[in-house]
């Protein structure tokens, strides 16, 4: 199950018309005498997220007697949330399952379009079990996150913009929880320009991704809360990101929650965005990420109840 760059060239075909070109800006604040910082700024996507871009290429793809058989999806909020807006503007009937613990934000954004929503589990791998147990009683076809080439190669359009827009970008940082958005973005910038560094930012309180690369197999770890929702869950058994990743990602690096908040603070004040804990993530690791030069980190998203972002941001 390969993912080439002309899977992702043909991913950004299906996307294109829904899909947002985002901006990707030059960040003053987090540029220094050692590096020049740009922001991929998917927190200004259809949706709120990046995460539209391998839903829309899933579901796109799908032959007619698929479509007629109806979707389903889990999610923690984003994916779900950008399977519910494909499914409308494509005209399928789609099924959302979401955790009863997911961010409400999220979850009431769902809930304005016209989807089947169901809260199960209490927690993201509860819910993810119980939809696969679904889509073998039901028929219909899951559309998981991350565990698909097509929503890898969704994925990785993203990377492919980036460097259509600065060929001279010398390393990438990218949020990491399954590995759907790390996978693809691995694929396109390794392809386009091989001397790339690629960086995982994962956080501290669910290291899921680290854990199993340092093992060499998918491994389920016990979590800790994180801000970062978006990045929380183990992997799924089998799943096609984690080879891509173990061959070719540079390093995954940890962050911890404190600075996660920061960033979500700073970037509100330096930069006017409000985003969400795991595109705070990736900004946050830039104090652990050593690579100098032309560094560019993918903001993946917005979607943050608003109690929750003055909660953080007020101490900072």
């Amino acid at each position: 199950m390969e993912v080439t760059i002309e899977d992702i060239k043909r991913a950004a075909d299906l996307i294109k018309g829904v899909v947002r070109h985002t901006p990707l800006e030059r960040s003053r604040w987090l540029s220094n005498e050692r590096r020049e910082v740009s922001l991929k700024l998917e927190c200004f996507q259809v949706t709120g997220s990046f995460k539209i871009r391998g839903a829309m290429a899933r579901i796109a793809s799908l032959s007619e007697e698929e479509r007629l058989r109806g979707i389903l999806a889990v999610s923690a909020g984003n994916h779900g949330l950008a399977v519910a807006h494909c499914a409308e503007r494509l005209g399928f009937d789609a099924t959302i399952v979401v955790p009863r613990t997911g961010s409400r934000a999220k979850i009431e954004a769902i809930g304005r379009y016209p989807v089947t929503l169901l809260a199960r589990g209490e927690n993201y791998d509860e819910a993810e079990r119980e939809a696969r147990e679904m889509e073998r009683a039901s028929g219909r076809v899951f559309v998981s996150p991350y565990n698909d080439p097509w929503v890898i190669a969704g994925q990785g359009t993203v990377a492919m913009e980036m460097l259509d827009d600065d060929a001279d970008i010398d390393a990438l940082v990218v949020p990491v929880s399954g590995g759907g958005l790390l996978a693809g973005v691995l694929i396109a910038a390794k392809t386009m320009n091989p001397r790339i560094k690629v960086y995982g930012a994962e956080p501290a309180a669910s290291p899921t991704m680290k854990r199993s690369l340092e093992a060499g197999r998918i491994v389920e770890i016990e979590e800790d809360a994180t801000v970062a929702d978006g990045l929380a869950g183990n992997i799924e058994p089998g799943s096609i990101t984690f080879p891509i990743i173990e061959r070719m990602v540079d390093e995954i690096v940890l962050v911890e929650e404190d600075a996660i908040k920061r960033a979500i603070a700073r970037a509100a004040r330096e930069d006017h965005l409000i985003i969400e804990g795991a595109a705070a993530t990736a900004i946050a690791a830039l104090d652990v990420v050593t690579a100098a030069g032309r560094v560019a980190v993918i903001v993946t998203g917005r979607n943050i109840a608003m109690d929750t972002f003055i909660a953080i941001a007020r101490p900072y």
